[in-house]
């Protein structure tokens, strides 16, 4: 036996649920006990190591994930806001810590979310990686300082795949901008435009999303008034930041108590 917590990884096939699965291999602090795909996959019932190329790592890919969440002390979750509702609600019967980096969460998932977080840890962010989250409370200290004569827009741009639009972490950003500025983030979110749409209104946080080919991810937070500009960016390059955060947030939620969490609260600022 060991004190390693056991993770589980979901949505084990994609790009990210196998980055997890070689990131939680190779960290000394950590046990790869579960991988999970969705029922009729054709990796169900094998080695995870051996469908993804490499070594037989004595974990075979299953679709039911209340077995693999009992053995579990975490889940890490980057699929779907619907699948990962559903695991949260089964990751809190087995106690277990669940890192949700689902994107395109909506009001119903995260009333949801915080049901299920009243008997387990839930961590969700809409982007996992540390400078992203400084970038956040950078936004949130820069609105707080500029009036409304400052307009803030949020450009975001991912690879020709991603299917939501804006962003988790361009929402994520938007968010701290209007709590920064004290205002309601449902009010003031315009995303896209198109047409006449008339003068820009004052106080309104704009959302502009750019999708092509592998760009992995890049957030820029324009505050413009007349005669300057400042812009917030963060550029990501590799997926592996979002794999290092999601462990980081899994193994401090193992001392945590019931409750919903994000990246500032595991990074401390």
């Amino acid at each position: 036996m060991t004190n390693t917590p056991g993770i589980t990884v979901t949505g084990a096939s994609g790009r990210m649920g196998q980055m997890l699965v070689k990131g939680i291999t190779a960290h000394p602090n950590a046990r790869l006990v579960g991988c999970i795909e969705r029922p009729g996959h054709a990796w169900i019932g094998q080695d995870i190591g051996l469908c993804m190329g490499g070594p037989a790592l004595g974990v075979k890919v299953t679709d039911d994930p209340l077995e693999a969440f009992a053995i579990s002390q975490a889940v890490i979750d980057f699929t779907a806001p619907s699948a990962s509702v559903a695991f949260a609600g089964l990751a809190a019967q087995a106690r277990a810590v669940h890192v949700v980096g689902t994107t395109g969460l909506e009001l119903q998932h995260h009333a949801k979310l915080d049901l299920a977080a009243h008997h387990a840890v839930i961590i969700q962010a809409g982007n996992m990686s540390l400078g992203v989250n400084l970038l956040t409370r950078l936004t949130q200290k820069v609105a707080a300082a500029l009036d409304e004569d400052w307009d803030i827009e949020i450009i975001e741009s991912h690879h020709r795949m991603k299917v939501d639009a804006p962003s988790g972490t361009a929402l994520m950003l938007g968010h701290a901008a209007a709590t920064g500025r004290g205002i309601d983030f449902d009010t003031a979110k315009v995303s896209g435009r198109d047409g006449i749409t008339g003068a820009r209104k004052r106080g309104n946080i704009g959302f502009s999303a750019i999708r092509g080919g592998d760009i992995v991810g890049e957030h820029d937070v324009l505050f413009a008034a007349d005669g300057e500009r400042i812009i917030l960016r963060h550029l990501a390059t590799d997926r592996s930041i979002f794999v290092r955060g999601a462990l980081k947030a899994a193994l401090w939620g193992q001392s945590q108590k019931p409750g919903r969490y994000d990246m500032m609260d595991v990074l401390g600022i």
